[in-house]
């Protein structure tokens, strides 16, 4: 197993004004995560889930402690430095897919690499490349309104990796979908991790899945503990 640590979290807060009062998400949350690894991040709603991610992403910035993917401080990356982190080394799939309605698939999936200043003609071919990773080349001309949920998902995925990011962030990827989409989704994230060698975190309540993860975070009354994937109950 790769041993190099990708992500590191030490002494990790969060918290936010509500009157005169503190209310703190979470603190001192340290952990590690290695290259290569799925880790499943796990908890009840309100738990800080989704804030855990968005400060891993740069999305928002931690009340105190630290914050390091790779050689990167990312709690001292500017708002622009922190918009090129998240497009150059990660990438990101919500609960809901947040497709662009008035493009394509293939346009959708291109977004990220045309954000960067690249012209559509150059990335096609890649776009179509990622849309056949994840099964859906025959919709690549398709609107995300002519798509079913879980194909909408899978083109939200392809553009997530289209930059060949370094880890992928995953926020209930499957909480909006029916049980047989949902196990089609998490299956195809899966191989998708193993095949282009990806560093993934996903938060889910879905207990089953996350018993088919390296690794299993609980987060629980504002602190995180790693729990066996196999202890947990996959009903």
């Amino acid at each position: 197993m790769n041993t190099e640590t990708l992500l590191r979290v030490e002494g990790l807060k969060k918290s936010f004004r509500s009157g005169a009062s503190e209310l703190v998400i979470f603190e001192n949350l340290s952990f590690q995560v290695r290259r290569g690894e799925m880790v499943a991040i796990v908890g009840q709603s309100g738990s800080g889930k989704s804030t855990l991610l968005h400060l891993l992403s740069a999305l928002d910035q931690p009340t105190s402690g630290e914050l390091h993917c790779g050689s990167q401080r990312l709690n001292s990356l500017g708002a622009n430095e922190s918009a090129s982190f998240r497009n150059r080394e990660l990438g990101f799939v919500w609960q809901f897919h947040y497709l662009l309605p008035e493009f394509t698939a293939a346009e959708n999936v291109a977004m990220p690499l045309m954000v960067r200043g690249s012209r559509w003609q150059e990335v096609e071919p890649e776009a179509l490349r990622w849309l056949r990773e994840v099964g859906l080349e025959a919709r690549a001309h398709h609107r995300p309104g002519e798509l079913s949920g879980g194909e909408q998902q899978r083109v939200a995925l392809a553009r997530a990796l289209i930059t060949q990011p370094k880890m992928l962030l995953a926020d209930e990827p499957t909480g909006d979908l029916d049980a047989h989409t949902a196990d089609a989704v998490f299956e195809l994230i899966s191989r998708l991790h193993r095949e282009h060698g990806l560093t993934s975190l996903i938060a889910t309540h879905n207990l089953a899945f996350a018993r088919r993860c390296d690794r299993v975070l609980r987060l629980e009354r504002g602190c995180v503990t790693e729990v066996a994937p196999g202890s947990l109950n996959a009903s």
